[in-house]
């Protein structure tokens, strides 16, 4: 990054590299929407968790905003934004990378025992470790560490030092937290009824029929062992793992199907059915290139 001076170029630098970037303000927040995108008025941008129809030639939107275009960034309605910007921001999911923001010295020392080494940024209060891979963005996931990737941005610290790693399976469990389960817990009754595997879901299997059905028993046997606690994480690796089975198939591989049945053992030894399903989800989709 030697002999970039100004933020614009900094960010001209990184759109180039294909990283998509917006002007942060002084106070290391974006710019607010204008006028007609007040309140999202304007219905957001397409690339928005809900898709609108904002057409807004400003960086409105915050990571929404975040562009590798040139032609934007160097716009006459941008241009405003970097004359007052204070840094550079950049969409950390959009570059296909995840930021674990680590805030104090003690979450520092919780990830060096944890997490296995990658490029390292330093910053004003801690430490940005960057993973090869986007995942969901989540907030105080555990104390003093943010997980920053979709639908969120990061501020551009410098290239940090040493090799970006994979994104592992522990930083991707960050985001299924234990929910405290009501002493009593009685299953709903409303869940949906146990689903089923079989071929006929699963036409672009690789695997026999008795391989899958193996790995599913053994998944079940896992998560109805955790009947005190620990269902839900249970659940979350048991999908992980086999949606890692299935992760070199053509597909399809009926994995919904296998979820459905992970998650109804989740619920039945006392697992929220919200939750169940959502560490389901995020264990399937968690692996990239798993196919459905």
């Amino acid at each position: 990054m030697t002999g970039i001076k100004s933020v614009l170029e900094t960010a001209l630098y990184l759109a180039g590299a294909g990283v998509p970037v917006l002007p942060l303000r002084a106070g290391k927040g974006p710019f607010g929407n204008c006028r007609s995108c007040a309140d999202n008025a304007c219905g957001g941008r397409p690339n928005m968790k809900t898709p609108g129809r904002c057409l807004c030639p400003l960086p409105c939107h915050a990571w929404a905003a975040a562009t590798t275009d040139p032609s934007v960034l160097c716009s006459a309605p941008w241009a405003a934004g970097w004359r007052r910007a204070g840094g550079v921001a950049y969409h950390p999911g959009g570059a296909g990378v995840t930021v674990v923001d680590l805030d104090d010295a003690d979450a520092i020392a919780w990830a060096r025992e944890t997490l296995p080494p990658t490029r390292i940024v330093a910053t004003t209060r801690g430490e940005h470790w960057i993973y090869r891979g986007a995942m969901r963005s989540a907030n105080h996931v555990r104390p003093g560490v943010d997980i920053k990737s979709r639908m969120a941005y990061a501020r551009w610290l410098g290239p940090g030092k040493g090799t970006v790693a994979e994104l592992p399976s522990v930083v991707l469990a960050l985001i299924v937290r234990e929910e405290s389960t009501r002493p009593g817990y009685v299953v709903d009754p409303s869940s949906p009824a146990r689903a089923t595997w079989d071929r006929s879901v699963a036409t672009g299997c690789r695997h026999t029929e008795s391989y899958v059905r193996t790995g599913l028993q053994r998944g079940l046997t896992r998560v109805l062992a955790h009947r005190e606690s620990g269902a839900g994480s249970a659940a979350y690796g048991v999908a992980r793992f086999l949606a890692n089975q299935h992760a070199g198939c053509p597909g399809p591989c009926g994995l919904e199907a296998l979820g459905e049945q992970i998650a109804d053992a989740a619920v039945s030894v006392g697992v929220p059915v919200t939750y169940a399903h959502r560490a389901v989800t995020n264990g399937l989709h968690g692996v990239l290139g798993a196919t459905s």
